[in-house]
């Protein structure tokens, strides 16, 4: 029996991001579940569209103008999800560089938070 390949379920923007994230090798899982409780805290399961093993962040990848990222947004941020929203239809050749920079910007600030958990206990490396 032929097995389907995982990028043959993507849409064409997800098989974007999946080549450059490989291109920079980045391990990568497609569609994991996340457990979230909604607006009106309900639970629910989510799968982003890709986690990224090594840094602990989660991409959704925004292919349309007609879908409410926003909603998904404020879902992930208030049940602690570090999720990086990219806008390939609207940002066709920003989205890249949007990448590079939040992936920089959470792993500094995970970086401070470990200094400064270590620092309160009298922890230096």
């Amino acid at each position: 029996m032929f097995k389907e390949s995982i990028y043959e379920q993507m849409t064409r923007s997800e098989r974007e991001v999946a080549n450059v994230l490989k291109e920079l090798k980045i391990q990568w899982s497609y569609e994991q579940p996340v457990f979230v409780w909604d607006e009106n805290k309900r639970p629910r399961v989510w799968a982003p569209d890709f986690y990224l093993i090594n840094f602990g962040i989660y991409l959704e990848v925004c292919g349309s103008d007609k879908f409410d990222y926003d909603y998904r947004r404020r879902i992930f941020e208030s049940n602690g999800y570090r999720v990086i929203f990219l806008h390939l239809y609207k940002e066709t050749d920003k989205w890249k560089r949007h990448l590079m920079e939040y992936l920089k910007i959470f792993t500094f600030c995970r970086y401070h938070k470990l200094n400064e958990l270590l620092g309160n206990h009298g922890i230096s490396y």
